[in-house]
């Protein structure tokens, strides 16, 4: 009578494993940190908040045009997982990049910018109209990251990562934007994301 019991719990075990092996599939090491909500204007001068990723997988990056190093190779980047999510046949994927210098970059000088790197304005959103110290505390606050702009000069300090987004608008994941970018393992996650 105790081998049955072992057995039967032995095979309940085994049910267990295999049906929780068949559950949604997870990004690894997912941090789960809620993006703050938010309104700004976009490169068409239109107003774009976080309502509008609602539901949607999304990337972000942060940038400003006048950066005379990393932003240009993060925006070439960001525009290569564009293309490669489309040649890819990925679709509901939006790109957000904020400006970290907003008194600069106003619409039109976004939409020029993008224009440059051949942007799909359609999903990918630059976005301004706040005030330098409310993109900085935003940039601490919801993305873990630094953005300051010292007095006087017209360079902005920041990071140079991509931030992965789930439908609610929680960061899962972040990726180096500048160097060595991982293409395949950000498409994996998107991919995951989009099945949850």
């Amino acid at each position: 009578m105790k081998k049955v019991k072992i057995a039967a719990m032995a095979i309940a075990v085994s049910v267990l494993l295999m049906i929780s092996g068949c559950g949604k599939a997870e990004v690894p090491n997912a941090k789960n940190w809620p993006v703050e909500d938010f309104s700004f204007t976009d490169q068409d001068g239109a107003s774009f908040s976080k309502k509008d990723l609602k539901g949607k997988v999304w990337v972000a990056d942060f940038i400003f045009t006048n950066c005379e190093d990393v932003c240009l190779p993060m925006t070439a980047n960001m525009a290569k997982l564009q293309k490669k999510l489309k040649d890819k046949g990925i679709k509901d994927v939006e790109f957000v990049s904020f400006s970290i210098d907003p008194a600069v970059d106003n619409p039109k000088v976004l939409k020029e910018f993008g224009s440059n790197f051949a942007a799909d304005f359609s999903s990918w959103h630059f976005l301004t109209g706040y005030e330098q110290e409310e993109i900085e505390e935003f940039a601490k606050k919801s993305f873990k990251t630094i953005v300051a702009k010292p007095e006087g000069q017209d360079q902005v300090i920041h990071g140079t990562d991509f931030y992965l987004m789930d439908k609610e608008g929680k960061i899962i994941n972040y990726y180096t934007g500048l160097d060595k970018i991982p293409f395949d393992e950000i498409v994996k996650h998107i991919k995951i994301l989009q099945k949850n």
